[in-house]
């Protein structure tokens, strides 16, 4: 008999997971509530640029389409970071060689699309908008946003990839007695800007790094696109002295980038017209349990939304589809013993990503430019160098490895601690390269 798979989302997360379903017989339906993005313009800028590291290619390898995107990733091997002067210090993301790699979002997500049709022979129905849903019986009801019928349509499984303000979880799994549901807003938010290319199309800053304007409490970044450009974004909070909320005029915009990133102010003198072509836009994390009932299951950002800080939304959505593959084989797709490990295994990993995505933003908002974080970096990565076996930063373990997150999360933590007793010494900069540094936090890590 022919075994049906329901999707709801055809993002990047419901794109790759059609290519797995199919690869396991599975008939893939796709319902999305947007019309086909590959049918409009897309333009760099539209949205965060997407860091595709490790977890992400992973998982592309093992649905066998990785070859398929790699035209469209641009590798970065570190960040640049720029203070008030337009001075610049480098710092890379791991050892020689290692990257992550800056997609447009609307180029991928085209991309992915693209792929679950050809290679998961998936239909995708656009326009239709998830208004039910019958957990136990695999039925959801649909309501087109063009003609307003109602249909419904019934699965063996069926997958919510439909993002954080998922419908399907909305419609279904929020009704059930006892479901935890938790919705943070975090005090900032962002606005984007498309920086062009110069001219003759070249990109005016290095392209193979992410760049970070850090100054405190807000924070500007930009990440290159393949046709020259940069997709910029100011994190800042909403209220107070520096924030959205001040920039009232074209003038007071022009002047707080004129004074705040005066070298990226150079580059740009259509400034105020980017500035009005993006929306100011909030960010959130949303946690929730459980992930399955009956035959539906929660993946990607349905289940763990989280911010952009770590480049790891779409990573741990990619990774939820390799993990669920792995799982549908070793059960022999028995939904409910793959539905039951799955969010056994993937909700503390969920709840670390997002533990992780906050804490980075710290990192790149107040440390990246300070003289002791380089300098404690730089100790960590001659450690690490040194024993390899006993230390590898975090950032490697969360971009460059498949560790658990949430293993990840706890080594990441334990090492905070030992480095801030390596710090508190008074004459750290005189000694951090030496050997009585080493054995110290050999110390440190058997204690």
């Amino acid at each position: 008999m022919e075994k049906k798979a329901i999707i709801v989302g055809a993002g990047l997360v419901g794109s790759l997971w059609a290519v797995f379903l199919a690869k396991a017989g599975y008939k893939v339906v796709i319902y999305e509530r947007r019309s086909d993005i590959r049918k409009a313009e897309i333009s760099a800028g539209k949205s965060i640029n997407l860091a595709l590291s490790t977890r992400g290619w992973t998982a592309l390898k093992a649905a066998g389409v990785d070859k398929l995107v790699e035209d469209i990733a641009i590798p970065m091997y570190g960040r640049i970071m720029h203070d008030l002067d337009g001075n610049e210090t480098e710092q890379a993301y791991g050892k020689d060689g290692q990257a992550i790699y800056s997609i447009s979002r609307g180029d991928l997500n085209a991309r992915m699309m693209d792929i679950a049709e050809d290679a998961g022979n998936a239909k995708i129905h656009y326009n239709q908008k998830c208004i039910d849903v019958d957990l136990e019986a695999g039925i959801i009801t649909l309501e087109s946003y063009e003609t307003g019928e109602v249909t419904t349509d019934q699965g063996d499984v069926v997958f919510a990839c439909d993002g954080a303000f998922s419908a399907v979880r909305y419609n279904g799994l929020q009704k059930l007695d006892r479901f935890d549901y938790m919705q943070d807003y975090i005090d900032d938010g962002y606005r984007e800007l498309l920086l062009p290319a110069n001219e003759d199309g070249s990109y005016k800053m290095d392209k193979n790094a992410l760049h970070i304007w850090p100054r405190g409490r807000f924070m500007l970044i930009a990440l290159a696109n393949d046709d020259g450009s940069f997709t910029c974004t100011l994190f800042m909070p909403f209220e107070g002295e520096n924030s959205f909320e001040a920039l009232k005029t074209d003038a007071d915009v022009d002047k707080f980038f004129k004074e705040t990133f005066p070298d990226f102010y150079e580059m740009f003198p259509g400034l105020i017209d980017s500035w009005h072509g993006h929306p100011l836009s909030s960010l959130a994390i949303i946690r929730c349990y459980p992930w399955t009932k009956g035959k539906i299951a929660l993946m990607g950002d349905a289940a763990h939304a989280t911010v952009p800080f770590y480049g790891q939304g779409m990573n741990s959505g990619f990774e939820d589809c390799s993990v669920m593959n792995d799982l549908m084989h070793k059960h022999n797709e028995d939904w409910e013993k793959v539905f039951e490990e799955y969010q056994d295994l993937r909700k503390p990993d969920g709840d670390a990503v997002q533990d992780l995505s906050v804490h980075n933003y710290y990192v790149m908002r107040d440390f990246v430019g300070d003289p002791t974080f380089l300098l404690q970096k730089k100790i960590e990565k001659r450690f690490s160098d040194l024993y390899p076996d006993k230390w590898m930063p975090l950032y490697s373990q969360v971009s460059f490895s498949n560790i658990r997150y949430s293993e990840a999360w706890a080594t990441g933590m334990k090492q905070d601690e030992i480095m801030k007793t390596v710090m508190d010494r008074p004459d750290i900069n005189d000694v951090w390269d030496s050997k009585e540094i080493e054995v110290n936090i050999l110390n440190l890590l058997e204690a």
